[in-house]
């Protein structure tokens, strides 16, 4: 078994983005810059856009943190925006995800600028993935995709089974699995809670891409021998031992898992910094594209 160490592997890229940055800054371009709209005050979100603003400062990027109340109105949130969409300074944003109930969560992905959309959600950025056209790649998605070419990973033939069907990872992990090239060339089943059979289609899987949110679902008798899989899980769950009262969880059961796979990846340490990395590059992109 084989650790894919998502942490090691987006340091190095972070140090390439870092280097690129410098260069496109000597050449007469400008910082890149990041922004990022949260709304109220979940753990998990508010420590994954602290990150993002870290991440910010180690490649050389500005970045915007713009924070609202979990009351503020879907209205003041368009507003806000509206605004992003048309400040020149800022190259690409995202609105942390998820929102309060109040707030249509389509309404928002949609109003965002697609060149600013660098979490890769609206829908323009993803019907140009579906057909291979160049488009800001959902984060996450794209991120396993860098890990398993990093990793040197055989894809072309393997059954690969994605667990979720949202629109976030499991519908564009599976059109990026299933596309021409490497990393892809894939047989991909997406499986769901109406899937029939599940931990059988599994067993049947060479790579196995878990993204339900659901702590520990996938069990040693759902994966076979040689499996890769990889945890896209990130539950906090209440816990005696950790000062917090929590602890990270993924959809693996890892300790019980790991032994019969090729390569596995952890949680934390394993998917959630190469998501990180991806919109560092996006941004990136972005900014070299509004310079043009």
């Amino acid at each position: 078994m084989k650790l894919i160490d998502g942490k090691k592997v987006s340091e190095h890229i972070k140090t390439q983005i870092a280097q690129e940055v410098k260069d496109f800054v000597a050449a007469g371009g400008k910082k890149p810059h990041l922004a990022a709209i949260l709304v109220g005050n979940d753990g998990g979100s508010v420590t994954y856009v602290n990150h993002k603003v870290k991440a910010c400062e180690q490649v050389g990027f500005d970045s915007t943190l713009q924070t609202f109340d979990e009351s503020v109105s879907e209205q003041e949130l368009l507003e806000k925006i509206k605004e992003f969409n048309e400040n020149p300074i800022i190259d690409g944003f995202i609105v942390q995800l998820p929102l309060p109930k109040h707030i249509n969560e389509q309404k928002i992905i949609e109003a965002i600028d697609p060149i600013k959309d660098v979490d890769g959600f609206h829908p323009i950025n993803v019907g140009k993935m579906m057909i291979g056209l160049p488009c800001f790649k959902s984060a996450t998605p794209a991120g396993i995709m860098q890990l398993l070419s990093f990793y040197s990973i055989e894809t072309a033939g393997k059954k690969c089974v994605v667990i979720g069907r949202s629109n976030i990872v499991g519908k564009p992990m599976s059109v990026l699995l299933a596309q021409k090239g490497y990393p892809g060339d894939c047989t991909v089943t997406i499986c769901h809670s109406r899937t029939k059979n599940l931990a059988e289609e599994c067993k049947r899987a060479d790579i196995i891409i878990a993204a339900l949110g659901s702590p520990e679902f996938v069990t040693a008798d759902m994966v076979k021998e040689g499996a890769v899989v990889i945890d896209v899980g990130t539950t906090r769950v209440p816990t005696n031992e950790t000062k917090s009262g929590w602890r990270l969880k993924g959809d693996v059961k890892f300790d019980e898992v790991a032994p019969k796979c090729s390569y596995i990846t952890p949680v934390p340490g394993g998917v959630g910094p190469m998501t990180i990395v991806t919109l560092l590059r996006n941004t990136l992109q972005a900014a070299k594209k509004q310079m043009c």
